[in-house]
Order: C-alpha cells, then structure tokens, then sequence
C-alpha cells in the first residue's frame, strides 16, 4: 500500500510537506504542493481519511436526532439536512427516537467521545434544564429550547399563526377547529416554539368573535392518533366549518370531509401545516402554511459550521470556565418566514 513516505520520496520533499498537503494544513508553497500532488497522482496515492480525521480532531459526521422519520414534516426536513451536509462533505448519522431501540443518549455519549462532530436536536424528548448545556459540545436545536448557549433554528410561528387567522377571518369562517400536540406542551416556560401559531390563531379568532376549539392528537410520532383525531372532529364539532393541522391532519379530514359529502371548500375549509408533499397529494390540493425547508436545513447547517469552528462555540467553556458562567449566554434563535400556499381548500 502508498503511503506518505513513498510520496515524499517520489517528489523529493519531507514527509511534514506531504502531510500538510495531504491535511491542508500550514503553508506550502505553489511548487511544493504542485511536486507533492503531482507524486500523489502517479502513485495512485489515497489519504487515509480515518488518519487525517484524527489528525484534525475531526470525525465528518453530525448527528441528526429526529422524533420520528414516519412524519412527512421530519423526513422532508431530514433529506434536506443530509443534502445539506453532503454539500459540505459530512456524513449524517440519524437516529429517530420513536423508531428505534436507542434513544439519543447513545449520540450525546458519541458526541462527548468525539466520535462525531455535532448533534442536530429535533426530538421532543424532556430532559432537565441542565442537560444540553452541561455537554459542552457543538449542539444546534431546531424548534426547541434547549438552555442558553445553545444555537436555534426555527420557523416563523406567529406569522404562521397570522396567516392562518386572516385567511379564516376574511372568508368568514364561523367555527374552527385546531389539531395539535399534548397541550401540557403550552404551559409557561415550554420549550417548544411550535405552539405559538396556535395561540397565534387563538388570540386573532377570539378577537374577531370566531368560535375556536383546540383538539389535542398525540404525540409527533403517534401518526394513526393524529389520522384518528382528524375522522373524529366531524362527530364531535357537526358545525365545524374549518381545520386547521398538520399535513397529516388536513389529508385526513380532506379524505373524512369527501367521504362525508361534505362540500369543499363551501362548506369546509381546511388548512395544513407543513407545506410537505402530502399537502399536494392529498386528493386536493391542500391550502398550506409552508415551512421553508431549504432555507431551515442550511440555517442549521451554517449554525453547525459555526458551532464546530468555534470548537463548540457559546456551550464550551475553557478551562478556567465554569458551566454557570457559560449558561449565562444568549440564546441566539434564527427565525425562518413561513408562507401561505393557496390551494383548493379555502376559499
């Protein structure tokens, strides 16, 4: 097997020179590094990438911690992010805690062994307030709260939540119905941001002298919950002239409402919350609130170059540092805009 001696011999150059060619590291000059890599193509020369990611301390691999890839909204944004980390040359190593054995603490161990660079947290697993930030290592949330210092990516939900009340508001809308999450999730101090699109839509309908119920589906990961929620409005609402839910939700009670003879969107309009191909697939084309994947993978992704160039950035203290004094940090949040997408269930 080539090694770097035998192409330090070939170009006539140490072996110091090859290395830091081959890690990209330090100056070499033009005619140096064109010898050396000139050596590495006659020799067939393959750097040992298992080496030169010890050598940099640096694993290429982010983990990516999903509640659940069985929810259209997490596994759109999952290939968003692992398209987003090829683009960087990173492996994604996933782990979706509803669908597996292991939960996340095995990557926050690998996390803390160095055996990859960074975890992407989406899951809504609790844990206490000092958890994330006690790890001192390069984390970035998306749509949650994990404790000062530690990076946020996260759509728009009020402007969400106002979108979804003018368009009801203004077609006349007269009872609407919300499908979402345990509402334990709404008390003070909650560490999930998605809720305030329905206290968004809450507040602006009860201003508007709109009748509005909150239907709680289950957890994410509980899919035939959320399917059998959706069925279950048209019993427990007979005058419900507007759903409001996920994409899941919305497909579902587009289905129920047809089924039903239910006549959209004269008699019912339904709007999801996602924008993910089940919104365009659905039977009818879904009037969605549109949660910009594209631009939430390469948020978080710049968020996690960030973090990993700063060697842990705002979460990892020096030695002389003291975890209170690092949790005292701002939590800096990126909010991403949401958009409204017409379709055929609003009027």
């Amino acid at each position: 097997m080539v090694g770097m001696r035998d192409v330090a011999k070939a170009a006539g150059v140490s072996l110091s020179t090859v290395s830091l060619v081959v890690n990209n590291t330090g100056y070499v000059s033009a005619d140096m590094r064109a010898k050396v890599e000139s050596a590495m193509r006659q020799l067939n020369y393959i750097p040992n990438e298992l080496a030169r990611n010890l050598y940099r301390n640096r694993t290429n691999t982010i983990g990516v911690i999903m509640p659940t890839i069985a929810h259209p909204f997490f596994s759109t944004l999952t290939a968003h992010l692992q398209r987003e980390f090829a683009a960087r040359d990173l492996k994604t190593l996933l782990c979706s805690t509803a669908d597996a054995d292991k939960g996340e603490g095995e990557y926050v161990d690998m996390l803390q062994r160095h055996m990859m660079d960074g975890i992407i947290m989406a899951a809504h697993t609790e844990h206490p307030a000092d958890y994330w930030t006690s790890i001192h290592r390069p984390i970035v949330a998306f749509d949650r709260t994990l404790g000062e210092g530690v990076p946020v990516v996260r759509s728009d939900h009020e402007q969400g939540g106002r979108l979804i009340a003018r368009q009801l508001i203004d077609s006349g809308a007269r009872h609407v119905v919300l499908v979402g999450g345990p509402r334990s999730q709404f008390a003070e101090g909650t560490t999930f941001p998605t809720i305030r699109y329905h206290l968004t839509v809450e507040r602006l309908l009860a201003e508007a002298g709109i009748a509005c119920d909150y239907v709680e589906a289950g957890t994410v990961a509980d899919i035939a919950a959320h399917a059998a929620t959706a069925c279950a409005i048209f019993e427990r609402y007979p005058d419900v002239d507007a759903i409001v839910g996920s994409d899941v939700v919305a497909s579902v009670a587009l289905q129920e409402a047809s089924r039903r003879g239910i006549e959209m969107p004269a008699d019912l309009q339904v709007i999801a919350y996602d924008g993910t191909l089940m919104a365009e697939t659905a039977g009818k084309r879904l009037t969605a609130i549109r949660q910009d994947f594209p631009a939430i993978a390469a948020a978080l992704a710049a968020r996690m170059d960030s973090q990993i160039a700063a060697d842990g950035g705002p979460a990892s203290p020096s030695k002389n540092d003291s975890a209170s004094d690092v949790d005292t940090q701002p939590t800096p949040e990126e909010v991403i805009p949401v958009a409204l997408i017409p379709g055929e269930t609003t009027r």
